[in-house]
């Protein structure tokens, strides 16, 4: 008989199936009392908007509880789903197809700390963004989005299903790791945020939602199923050119297409599609661009390629730092202790 334990997997095998769907659920429900109850919020005055590198939804005159509140929160939100991801490499290991328990105490924690969010924001409004750069923000989901690239590399190829030659010790390396990286980035920028009832705060929550899901779902086999997880690589698309749009600020074709250009060349490969559709992708893909950038002019064509650009190569730098690091690892412990040099002597 078993013993009640954090790193036994539990007896039914719908278990993670039955957290999925519920999860999806709690994000659209959740992101529909964010859109119902920001309207509160919109009372609070807020500086004028100051440009590309200014975050707009932060207090003009923060005291020391919205400082404290936003960073504490955030850390034992962060501390507590870091320390669920290394108890189950260290104890449970092993993938199931239904849920352990640990994955239970990671999917509460996160809505625990969700709901913790919604009131920090109801009271005290800022989130981390009142002292960080945006950018930086930003930055962490690019650097999730580069590592997925990176990872995948082996399964589907990084160029129409062509994989590029990079170390296996590099990319076991990130596989193992990359849990830690991920859950920074989500919660990170879930936290930088105030839950407020933009167009655009609400996509992004219910996206951050998802991700919170699929970190809480390690260890389990929908966490690598290729459908759920294209479904969160290609949302970040859709995010980007929603916001884009409502922004008014005409550069969603930049989003639109750079992350469709990524899709076509890169993701689609992971999903054993038959030839004939992968070419049916690209010809859309084409088509619609020559439609849209027929209006826009030729000039403008450089849009589709800068995301792709920036993410392939960022890629590549990934790699090198990973791969470097392990090399500066392995000197270390090739150097020899002081008793191995006075032996030698």
């Amino acid at each position: 008989m078993k013993t009640a334990s954090l790193s036994n997997p539990l007896d039914n095998p719908h278990s993670a199936i039955i957290a999925l769907w519920g999860g999806i659920f709690f994000s659209l429900a959740f992101t529909t009392l964010i859109w119902w109850a920001g309207q509160r919020l919109n009372s609070i005055p807020l500086l004028p908007d100051q440009g590309a590198a200014w975050y707009y939804w932060k207090l003009p005159s923060p005291t020391f509880w919205t400082h404290f509140t936003a960073w504490m929160l955030y850390a034992l939100h962060q501390i507590t789903i870091w320390s669920l991801i290394f108890y189950a490499q260290m104890r449970v290991k092993k993938y199931s197809v239904g849920l352990h328990p640990v994955n239970l105490v990671a999917l509460g924690s996160n809505v625990f700390f969700i709901i913790l969010h919604f009131a920090q924001t109801h009271f005290w409004y800022d989130g981390l963004a009142q002292d960080v750069s945006i950018f930086s923000s930003q930055g962490s989901v690019i650097l999730m989005l580069v590592a997925i690239l990176l990872m995948e590399n082996k399964r589907r190829g990084l160029f129409w299903g062509r994989k590029v030659p990079l170390g296996k010790r590099m990319i076991s390396f990130v596989r193992k790791y990359h849990g830690y990286i991920f859950a920074w980035a989500t919660i990170y920028t879930f936290w930088y945020h105030p839950m407020v009832n933009t167009a655009g705060h609400l996509v992004g929550f219910f996206y951050m939602f998802l991700l919170l899901l699929q970190g809480s779902l390690f260890l389990t086999r929908i966490h690598v199923n290729k459908y759920w997880t294209i479904v969160q690589e290609v949302t970040v698309g859709i995010h980007g050119t929603l916001v884009a749009v409502m922004q008014g600020n005409g550069i969603w074709p930049m989003f639109a297409f750079g992350f469709g250009g990524i899709f076509i060349l890169t993701q689609m490969h992971g999903l054993d599609l038959p030839r004939w559709l992968k070419w049916s992708f690209t010809g859309l893909y084409v088509v619609v661009a020559v439609l849209v950038y027929r209006g826009r002019g030729l000039v403008q064509l450089n849009e589709i390629v800068r995301i792709p650009i920036i993410e392939y190569l960022l890629v590549f730098v990934l790699a090198g730092l990973v791969a470097m690091g392990i090399w500066i690892a392995d000197r270390f412990r090739k150097r020899p202790t002081g008793e191995e040099l006075i032996s030698e002597k």
